[in-house]
């Protein structure tokens, strides 16, 4: 998944658990627009990017519990029962995803040696650093048995989501040097570059109807970005970066610039209209004792057209990771809302109310 963000320290450190407790308080806020109902689907650990079924009646996410040292993939129901652990039980695990049948999509480095992939040191000058590791792309069935390689590259490869009919898998990836989108079959055949800017190309997500993809992007464009950019592909991290949202075909063609306001815009999804685009930002959250952007990230939802931009959420912590249900009837998404953990993202789940 996900994330190249100033937050980026509370939502990589995902792991796994054994056990799961059942669902979490509800956490309403009064600032909430278009969702009621909001309730915590989870409670133990830290736990992110929360994926919806097909059908609607499944998420699949990753979680920080029970003493693994590394990332692993669950998957339950939307009241937040039946949690179960889907990955294997090493390695760093995530960005999750199903297919239409019900099997899963997943990034891991569980074909390397060691428990974890060792973390890279933080750059001087650098509060955050997201660490690019060498994930291959796993397909499996829905319990997690059989897990096959989709990918085979020494470099960072993550990030898949699947197109409606569960055809093509497009994806991030760091193979060609730089890190950009690609899409393949969704058996790992036929891979397509479809970004070719120096720069960061990451998060992308098919439109419900598979012909548009919508994704996060930062192009260094003075001589101090671009040594800084090249830094991070010599040395396998990624530092805190504004990001843009950008729109084009699945193909690649007609690339267009959708949200740009020089804060971290991230996350985006598409409701299931196909018009509209759900997304994470700091954008309101600006610090004028650092003169930057904070850490508050709220959920926005925009036109295709860019008109239309209004705000979701209206608290003093994170929200992010948004996926509206395919019948468009529910939201799920990560936040550290729950006033007992705020330091920890869980999963929520709201009614959308138009």
């Amino acid at each position: 998944m996900n994330r190249l963000f100033t937050a980026a320290a509370i939502i990589l450190a995902f792991t796994g658990c054994p056990k799961a407790p059942g669902p979490g308080p509800t956490v309403p806020f009064s600032g909430d627009r278009h969702l009621a109902n909001v309730t915590g689907l989870t409670t133990d650990g830290d736990n992110g990017e929360a994926y919806f079924s097909r059908d609607g009646k499944k998420l699949i996410f990753q979680s920080s519990r029970g003493g693994f040292a590394c990332d692993k993939i669950w998957t339950m129901n939307i009241d937040g029962t039946d949690k179960r652990m889907v990955s294997p039980d090493h390695g760093a695990n995530t960005c999750s995803f199903f297919l239409p049948d019900g099997r899963i999509v997943y990034s891991s480095t569980s074909h390397i040696p060691g428990a974890c992939p060792p973390k890279p040191a933080t750059p001087a000058g650098s509060r955050y650093v997201w660490p690019l590791y060498p994930y291959d792309i796993y397909i499996a069935n829905a319990d997690g048995s059989d897990p096959k390689p989709l990918t085979d590259n020494p470099k960072y490869d993550a990030e898949p989501v699947v197109t409606s009919d569960g055809k093509r898998i497009v994806f991030g990836s760091q193979r060609d040097g730089d890190f950009d989108i690609y899409s393949m079959n969704s058996d790992g055949t036929d891979v397509r570059r479809l970004t070719d800017r120096m720069g960061y190309d990451g998060g992308p997500w098919f439109s419900p109807d598979g012909t548009r993809i919508a994704w996060r992007a930062w192009y260094p464009e003075t001589d101090a970005e671009k040594a800084l950019w090249k830094d991070c592909m010599d040395k396998d991290y990624i530092v805190a970066v504004p990001l843009d949202i950008w729109v084009m075909n699945s193909d690649g063609s007609d690339k267009r610039l959708l949200v740009k306001n020089g804060a971290t815009n991230w996350a985006p999804s598409w409701h299931p209209d196909g018009k509209r685009i759900i997304f994470s930002s700091n954008k309101d959250d600006w610090r004028d004792d650092i003169k930057a952007f904070g850490h508050n990230f709220e959920l926005y939802i925009i036109n295709l057209d860019g008109t239309g931009l209004e705000r979701l959420t209206f608290n003093r912590t994170f929200d992010s990771f948004p996926m509206f249900s395919p019948d468009g009837k529910k939201v799920a998404f990560g936040s550290n809302r729950d006033p007992l953990k705020p330091r920890q993202t869980d999963i929520f789940i709201a009614d959308w109310e138009e």
